[in-house]
């Protein structure tokens, strides 16, 4: 088989795109709380860091809801 008449199967070309760091058109939303106001933020990729409400640019990652365990030997 040939180089030319190969042709990758779009199962192949998913993952060579997702292997190589190409996002799918899928945006990631995290939730951050402002320092100055406490207001819930949510940003996406791109958004400049700063509260919607008043402007501070402080903000910090919401917790986890589940709990982590980690076992120390």
């Amino acid at each position: 088989m040939n180089k030319e008449s190969f042709s990758p199967s779009l199962d192949s070309q998913n993952l060579s795109a997702s292997a190589s760091g190409v996002a799918n058109n899928k945006s990631y939303a995290v939730k951050y709380l402002c320092a100055n106001c406490s207001s819930k933020v949510v940003l996406i990729r791109g958004d400049p860091v700063r509260c919607k409400e008043c402007g501070h640019r402080v903000l910090y990652k919401e917790r986890a809801n589940y709990t982590v365990q980690f076992s120390a030997r």
